[in-house]
């Protein structure tokens, strides 16, 4: 199955390439211009295509709408688990984290391994597997898997706060599901980010409270969990949390522990320098 994934992957670049020289073409028929010369050979079988084409069936599916194929069919199930000899602290941040997705099963790790957690997720119908990881006690890794066939997303988490380390007492977690908002998110890797994210959430009913925040600045992700309510003037926020800043280092396009995955990005030294554009 992953071979084919593969292999369709390789035939999406070509598809794109098709793609291009139709839209060159139609691009010089709309300023009148010349057809570009290497395409002079090809232009009476595209334009044969195109006439049998409309509107979408000219814009070429990607890798992307295979791998979401069935979320409009069903609801998001997600399988959480910690890391091995997890610290009584990454479970309860593990916990909080399980509020905040809808369908959300934890799983108790014990000797699992990779391996064996992705095969009970493909067992179980399970839809993403997340695997919250720390150091020294502190919250300090996320990775999500989307089964069966990927892609897999890892985060660095920091400044990490728990519900009871909020400066109010937070409220009861509600369990409507929640409205998303994603901000600032402006490049391509930047939606490709929102779509492995807002897969994890099912559709919310219009009258939910509920509000998730990811909010990208410099490349960084901060997440806020608020409830709000309407007031006669005004709107009022009441943060829930937990509360954390998010920072993506890699995306494979396949599921986790698979050697075979190919790296569709990863976050490398000389990105950030300088600040001089955002990755996401």
């Amino acid at each position: 199955m992953r071979k084919e994934y593969l292999m369709k992957v390789e035939d999406e670049k070509r598809v794109k390439q098709k793609y291009d020289n139709k839209m060159k073409i139609l691009k010089a028929d709309a300023e009148r211009k010349n057809v570009p010369t290497d395409l002079y050979r090809e232009e009476d079988g595209f334009r044969k295509e195109m006439q049998l084409q409309d509107e979408n069936l000219i814009v070429p599916r990607n890798r992307i709408d295979d791998e979401y194929a069935m979320s409009i069919y069903r609801e998001p199930q997600i399988a959480l688990t910690t890391c091995r000899h997890a610290s009584s602290r990454l479970v309860t941040f593990m916990k909080e984290i399980g509020l905040i997705f809808p369908n959300c099963t934890r799983v108790n790790r014990g000797a699992l391994v990779v391996k064996d957690l992705v095969t009970l997720c493909q067992q179980k119908n399970y839809s993403d597997l997340i695997i919250v990881h720390e150091h020294r006690g502190e919250p300090d890794g996320i990775i999500i898997s989307h089964m069966p066939l990927g892609p897999t997303i890892y985060f660095g988490i920091s400044k990490p706060v728990l519900r009871h380390d909020l400066e109010s007492r937070a409220d009861p977690m509600s369990e409507a599901f929640p409205h998303l908002i994603f901000n600032n998110f402006t490049t391509p890797l930047g939606e490709r980010v929102v779509t492995i994210l807002k897969h994890l959430f099912p559709v919310p009913k219009i009258e939910s409270k509920r509000v998730l925040t990811f909010n990208n600045e410099g490349g960084v992700i901060q997440f806020r969990h608020h409830t709000y309510q309407k007031t006669f003037h005004d709107v009022e926020l009441n943060e829930i949390g937990p509360r954390f800043d998010l920072k993506p280092y890699q995306i494979t396009m396949g599921v986790l522990g698979q050697k075979e995955a190919v790296k569709e990005w990863q976050l490398r030294s000389f990105i950030n320098t300088a600040g001089k554009k955002s990755v996401l």
